[in-house]
């Protein structure tokens, strides 16, 4: 192969004979180099969209990450938030039902129901065989907030059920203990009624205005008849030591003639407690219990009192 260069500004020409080896080294640089340089191109901007690529998708995930971080603590912070309630609540619900607890104890006192029969110590005995059920089978899923809420309306009812109970219960028990019944001593006989006798100093026909329990000896205990309040312990004309109680609803019941008095004035009293010790004190012949009962500031009969059933 021959190039003819030719000098353009003098017209001279220059003849350059290539070899064999000349020829495949030009005709490889006139090919070669642009097919060389179109592939580097190529796998250059390949490498750089790739490397573009990478690092977006790296930011994508890292910002993904971050935000389910978020989510995860403000779930944990939810979460955290209801349990702190939820325990506020239970916490509130134990101590309802303590309380309850104990209005039942005082319920099963008040009503005198056998021992063991409501026993607020103990957890309720239940039993029996269990079949277990299946989803689809009328299963509903487990909703602890809505059984609490439940559980709170029930102890609220029951509550106000127990407390309407225990003030019935309480009224009757009132009403029972302030029933004046039954005799001021466990022993001894009648030894004077109510109304006219002889009387036993001089002779004259007199009111009684009460019943005597002779008891035979002094010491014997003297129990009131009913609960009530100390309206007079002490020394009175007559009566020899006395105790007086009033019982409410204009009721007072007194006791004469004791050895030895065992209350205070003012002193609460209930019913068949022991207030005097039987004696021979003051206008008596000897040891015996002088009972009388006043309603309304009138004297009455005992005798109806005496002999009524407790309630």
């Amino acid at each position: 192969m021959k190039i003819i260069i030719v000098d353009q500004k003098h017209g001279d020409t220059r003849s350059i004979v290539l070899k064999d080896w000349m020829r495949v080294l030009l005709t490889f640089c006139f090919l070669g180099m642009p097919v060389f340089l179109g592939y580097y191109g190529y796998q250059f901007s390949a490498g750089r969209s790739a490397d573009l690529y990478t690092d977006e998708a790296a930011q994508a995930w890292a910002d993904k990450l971050v935000e389910q971080e978020e989510e995860v603590q403000r779930i944990r912070e939810e979460t955290l938030a209801q349990l702190q309630a939820l325990t506020l609540r239970l916490a509130n619900l134990q101590a309802r039902l303590l309380r309850l607890d104990a209005l039942g104890e005082r319920l099963t006192v008040i009503s005198d129901l056998d021992d063991g029969e409501f026993n607020f110590q103990q957890m309720p005995a239940v039993g029996g065989p269990e079949v277990m059920l299946e989803k689809g089978n009328g299963f509903e899923e487990f909703d602890l907030i809505k059984e609490i809420d439940e559980l709170s309306l029930q102890i609220e009812d029951r509550s106000q059920q127990l407390e309407l109970l225990e003030s019935l219960l309480s009224d009757r028990q009132i009403q029972s203990d302030t029933f004046l019944a039954g005799r001021p001593v466990s022993s001894g006989w009648i030894s004077s009624a109510f109304g006219r006798r002889i009387d036993p100093f001089n002779g004259d026909l007199a009111w009684h205005q009460g019943v005597d329990f002779a008891t035979g000896v002094t010491g014997v205990e003297v129990s009131s008849v009913a609960s009530g309040v100390v309206t007079f312990a002490g020394e009175r004309s007559g009566y020899g030591r006395l105790v007086a109680i009033n019982h409410g609803n204009g009721y007072e019941s007194l006791y004469a003639h004791n050895q030895e008095i065992l209350v205070n004035s003012g002193d609460i009293i209930k019913k068949g407690q022991v207030v005097a010790l039987s004696g021979n004190s003051g206008r008596s012949t000897g040891p015996h219990v002088h009972f009388e009962i006043h309603k309304n500031g009138r004297v009455i009969d005992p005798a109806s009192y005496i002999n009524r059933t407790n309630r």
